[in-house]
């Protein structure tokens, strides 16, 4: 496979071709299963390909030039291969994560388990059609989950960079499994406490998404401590703004530009560090306000109501206070990787995609 690179940072269409070459394999070992697995493999390549910015191997891939990788060693396309496993991982998580939040879509189409109760009733199948698609949707997301696994252990990378990258891959998987359970205890229980909240997005999304993509890059390469604690310190800060942005996008996002439904996470009541700000703000200064908040929020909500739920996020300073948030840890981000000891390409890059993950509109 040949593969190319934009200076430091590697180019999505090369991530794109990795998958591309993995479920050619993956689709020609499926025939020996039959159809409906064929199916499935076709399904899962599907959704895989058709959307997202391939962050967390960009990230995995700065990591390793940070720490002295060379995009023009022909070791890279191991590296490469192997930072794409994270993408899989992603759509396991995007899979499973659309399923807990009853989410109807993803990215302007159908959510898989919705996908799948949908041929369940074009096929006429017995039985409900909303438990096959969520019981397929789960095998699905567990079968990216698996391949993972297999497109790391088989990315061609030497035995001693297996050996570094082997507590990296294995913590980023609990760490991600960690954050959506407390997520889910957090949602089912009303937790409203802001602590717990920023706990959930620091291992459900920071660690995942960008520190130790950058930890796994970096220990490909050989990476020292020093550097390494600098990943982390930098990647967990990133990786929280990310995510208040997103908590942002999820509430007052345009559904054209972000692919879900604007309002979900209010209809869905996500225990969000933006909504556990607004009622600890609300209750200080709007009491009236708290209560609507907490009388509505999870529930389906009129135009009219998600309105009011809007307004009443920015009138008590919630939104303010979360921009705040983002702009403090973007900026502390930023100061831990100039501090850094990482290339100074890498550090061009990283800074540029730390801009557009804390500016961005999708």
């Amino acid at each position: 496979m040949t593969v190319s690179y934009l200076g430091a940072a590697a180019d999505t269409a090369a991530v794109n071709a990795v998958m591309s070459d993995f479920f050619a394999e993956r689709r020609a070992e499926s025939d020996a299963f039959g159809p409906d697995f064929a199916a499935t493999v076709a399904e899962l390549e599907s959704y895989v390909m058709r959307g997202g910015k391939r962050i967390r191997p960009a990230f995995a891939w700065l990591g390793w030039i940070g720490a002295g990788g060379d995009p023009n060693d022909p070791a890279a396309t191991a590296v490469l291969t192997a930072c794409a496993g994270f993408e899989l991982l992603h759509a396991s998580g995007l899979i499973h994560d659309d399923i807990i939040d009853a989410s109807r879509t993803r990215r302007g189409h159908p959510a898989a388990h919705v996908s799948y109760a949908e041929r369940h009733r074009a096929r006429h199948f017995t039985g409900d059609p909303e438990s096959f698609g969520t019981g397929t949707a789960i095998l699905i997301g567990d079968l990216a989950l698996i391949w993972a696994d297999v497109l790391v252990r088989s990315s061609g990378l030497p035995e001693d960079a297996h050996a570094r990258l082997s507590p990296v891959w294995s913590a980023v998987r609990t760490e991600v499994m960690y954050g959506q359970l407390l997520d889910l205890v957090n949602q089912a229980s009303g937790d409203e406490d802001v602590e717990r909240a920023l706990r959930v997005i620091q291992y459900k999304t920071a660690s995942y998404t960008v520190a130790r993509p950058l930890h796994f890059g970096g220990a490909i390469a050989g990476a020292d401590a020093d550097l390494v604690a600098a990943y982390l310190a930098f990647g967990a800060d990133l990786g929280i703004a990310f995510q208040l942005r997103d908590d942002l996008l999820g509430v007052f996002g345009d559904p054209v530009v972000t692919g879900k439904p604007s309002g979900d996470d209010l209809r869905e009541g996500k225990r969000t560090v933006l909504l556990a700000t607004a009622l600890k703000l609300a209750d200080e200064r709007d009491r009236d306000a708290a209560a609507f908040l907490r009388a509505n929020v999870g529930r389906e909500l009129s135009d009219d109501d998600l309105a009011r739920a809007r307004a009443i996020l920015v009138d008590v300073g919630a939104v303010e206070r979360i921009e705040k948030q983002i702009a403090h840890r973007a900026d502390r981000a930023m100061a831990a990787l100039e501090a850094s000891g990482a290339t100074i390409a890498a550090k061009h890059q990283l800074a540029e995609m730390a801009i557009k993950a804390t500016q961005r509109a999708q």
